[in-house]
Formats: C-alpha cells, sequence, structure tokens
C-alpha cells in the first residue's frame, strides 16, 4: 500500500527565493544611491523590510527625474515629504531642477540640512534671479564638496570659512571682493577651485596651499597666486577682450607672464583661454623664462596670430617648457590685421626645450604667414614628434596649407601630419 506523502512547506523556497529581502546593508544602500529618488521611494512595496529603507539614503538627488507626467506632486512637496520622513544622516544633497525657481522653500531645507552632518551640498538654480544663500549653510563645517550655479553669497561676519572643504565650485555667482578673498585662504585643506561667469569681485587672489586644480573664467583685472606650490592643473579664460593701451603699461614693467608662472612650480598641465594670452603678453616678455616649468607636459593655447605679442609670448613659454609633450594651438580669429611682419628667428635654445613634444594639435589656421612659420618652427624643432594634426578655418584656404606643410623640414623622421577637414 502505497503511503501519502507529505505536502512541503512552501516557506522555504518562497524564503530562499525572496533574496532581496535579505541582502546585506550596505548592498541595498548601494542599489538605493543609485537610483533616482522617485523610484528609490518605490522600493518601499518590496517587503516590508524595505518598506523604509529608501528613508535611510544619505545621498538625496532632487532633480527632473523626482517629477512624473502622470502624478500632480510638485517638486517642493516631494523635497519636503523626503526631507520629513528621512531617517539618519545626509551626507550629500544636490538640487538641481531646470524648471524650478528659486523660492523660500530652499531657505527651509538648508536650515534642515544644517542641523545634518551634511558633506556635499550641490545647489543649481537654472532660472530667475541669483538665489541669496542662507546664511545657516556657512554653519556646514563637515562639508568637503560645495557646489553653487547662480547663487548670491554674502557670509555672516561670524563665518571662518570651511575647515574641511576640499571641492569648491562657483558658478554664475554673484560675491564681493573680500567675500571671495576669504572663501579662498580660509578653506586650508582645498584641493579643486572652480570659478565662472561671476562678478562681484575683478580679482583672483588665489591662497591656498592644498590647492591641485584651478579652473576660470570670467571677466578680471588680475590673477595672483600665493601659497598655490602644490597647484598642477590650470584652466583659466579672460572672456573680455584686453586693450592695447591695458596691455603695453608702463615701460619697463613686470611680465605678467613671469608672475603668473613665479608661484606655480609644479604646473603640469595649462590651458590658456580666451583672451588670458593678451593679458600674459602685457609687460617686458623675456626671450626665456628664469625659471623654466620643469614638468608642464600639456599646454593649450588660444592664440590670434595678428598679434605679434601674442606669439612671442607663446614662443617663450614653449622655450621654458623642457618637458612638454602635447601642445594645442587653437587660433583666435581677429578682425584687425597685423601690424608689420612677424619674424621667427632660430637659435641654439630652440631645439632643447622642446625635444620630448610629441604630439600636436592646430585647429582653426587660415593659411597666413605667421601660422605657418610658427608650424614651420615646430617641425623643425621637435625632435621627439610623432603627431600633428592641422585642422583649417576654412575649405578656401586647406590645399595651400597642405602644400606649404609637405615643403617643411622635420626634425622628427617619424613624425606624422594629418590634415582634418574644417
Amino acid at each position: 500500500m502505497m503511503q501519502r506523502q507529505p505536502l512541503k512547506s512552501p516557506c522555504k523556497p518562497q524564503m530562499e527565493l525572496d533574496r532581496i529581502s535579505n541582502l546585506p546593508c550596505h548592498v541595498a544602500e548601494r542599489i538605493l544611491s543609485c537610483l533616482p529618488i522617485r523610484e528609490a521611494v518605490r522600493t518601499s512595496v518590496l517587503s516590508s523590510k524595505w518598506r523604509y529603507k529608501w528613508a535611510m539614503v544619505a545621498h538625496l538627488v532632487f532633480d527632473n527625474h523626482c517629477l512624473s507626467a502622470q502624478n500632480r506632486t510638485t517638486f517642493v512637496n516631494i523635497v519636503d515629504h523626503v526631507l520629513l520622513l528621512h531617517i539618519g544622516p545626509i551626507h550629500k544633497f544636490k538640487l538641481s531642477n531646470r524648471d524650478f525657481l528659486a523660492t523660500s522653500d530652499i531657505d527651509r531645507w538648508i536650515l534642515h540640512l544644517s542641523r545634518s552632518s551634511i558633506k556635499e551640498f550641490i545647489l543649481e538654480i537654472w532660472k530667475g534671479n541669483r538665489y541669496k544663500m542662507h546664511s545657516s549653510v556657512f554653519s556646514c563645517q563637515d562639508m568637503t564638496h560645495l557646489e553653487l550655479f547662480n547663487c548670491l553669497l554674502r557670509p555672516p561676519p561670524t563665518f571662518k570659512g570651511f575647515s574641511r572643504l576640499k571641492s569648491l565650485d562657483l558658478q554664475h555667482v554673484t560675491l564681493a571682493q573680500d567675500v571671495f578673498d576669504n572663501m579662498v585662504v580660509r578653506c586650508p585643506l582645498l584641493e579643486k577651485l572652480t570659478v565662472m561667469n561671476f562678478d562681484g569681485f575683478t580679482l583672483l587672489n588665489i591662497d591656498a596651499p592644498n590647492l591641485q586644480f584651478f579652473d576660470v573664467g570670467g571677466v578680471f583685472e588680475d590673477v595672483n597666486f600665493k601659497n598655490t606650490l602644490n597647484l598642477a592643473v590650470v584652466s583659466i579664460g579672460l572672456y573680455e577682450h584686453v586693450c592695447n593701451y591695458q596691455r603695453r603699461g608702463p615701460p619697463g614693467s613686470s611680465s605678467h607672464l613671469l608672475k603668473f608662472l613665479a608661484h606655480l612650480p609644479r604646473i603640469q598641465r595649462l590651458e590658456i583661454q580666451s583672451y588670458f594670452l593678451k593679458y600674459l603678453a602685457i609687460g617686458t616678455l623675456p626671450g626665456k623664462l628664469p625659471k623654466p616649468c620643469l614638468v608642464l607636459n600639456y599646454l593649450s593655447i588660444r592664440i590670434s596670430f595678428t598679434d605679434s605679442d601674442e606669439i612671442s609670448t607663446a614662443v617663450c613659454l614653449l622655450r621654458s617648457s623642457p618637458a612638454l609633450q602635447e601642445l594645442e594651438i587653437l587660433v583666435r580669429p581677429e578682425d584687425t590685421t597685423c601690424a608689420g611682419t612677424v619674424n621667427f628667428q632660430l637659435d641654439d635654445d630652440w631645439n632643447g626645450p622642446i625635444a620630448r613634444l610629441r604630439h600636436v594639435k592646430i585647429n582653426g589656421i587660415a593659411g597666413t604667414k605667421p601660422e605657418l612659420e610658427f608650424i614651420r618652427l615646430l617641425l623643425l624643432g621637435s625632435p621627439a614628434l610623432e603627431k600633428m594634426t592641422v585642422k583649417p578655418a576654412s575649405v578656401t584656404c586647406g590645399w595651400e596649407i597642405v602644400k606649404k606643410l609637405l615643403q617643411y623640414r622635420r626634425a622628427s623622421v617619424y613624425a606624422e601630419i594629418i590634415y582634418m577637414d574644417p
């Protein structure tokens, strides 16, 4: 007689299949941190163990992905709801909704965050006037990263800086000269500084002993480095044309190029954008810098070949960069024509300083004599050159440029010249 087999309990297989409820805490936190906040909240229906896991996420990002076309909940209500139900510390808070106008609600959120151990704060206001930053943000002393877009900064008199801040990104901001100076000097651990499209100050006074990366673009009068021995990467663009009367200066005036590089002994990468080369051309320019840029290996220059001072400044910089391996030349077209002929003269020092140059990119040339002479010098003075890429400004001058390039002697037998259509 066959015995009846007992029914298998469904509990055990279900428990084995419900792996998501038994994930380790750090794995669940990692999953939630990679999801948009709207999707993270939806995980509360997965199981009872996941009901409140989303409320413990330490990284909160509120952007356009928070809103749904089917849901009439406002952006403000979403942020309020999440902050109200959140459990534990908030280490990162990012607010970047392109349809959100700056309102007093932001003041309330920042005040709430200042009571937490906020480490990264990112606020991007894409529409409307500058948002006046709430004073409580300046009390967040655990902050290591601060990123602001379209904001007005007026710290309280009690503000003594951010003692742990390592990264500061300010774009489309308004702040007074003393505020900017103090913001930099009172952040002793600052390693990365980005300042773009600013107003309220015109002097870039950079006093930061741990700074390694500096990216700036805007309208300013002067830039001064102090205690920046660790600065390795600099990208700087002056958006306003420097007039001739500003550039001449008094007879025998010191070189801006010399002053600019005096406190950058470890610079490895330099990008000179917009009209900043005109600024560097101010003053009496030496043929070669007294202290060369010994570790500079990448150089990008935006230049006008109708300006002999700019060309001389670029040549001086090349002669003073013995470790240079990559060079990018971006030609800035000018309406004015060059007064007189720009002449270059090879000397015994030319071959040595660019002996390691391997890759050159030249973009936007029109085939003028100064441009072609500059290219000729590069080919003749770069024994390690492997590749030179040339892209003209238009097709009308392309064939003439090709004919000239084929005629020029090359110091490197391995040098390859690549012509690219505009």
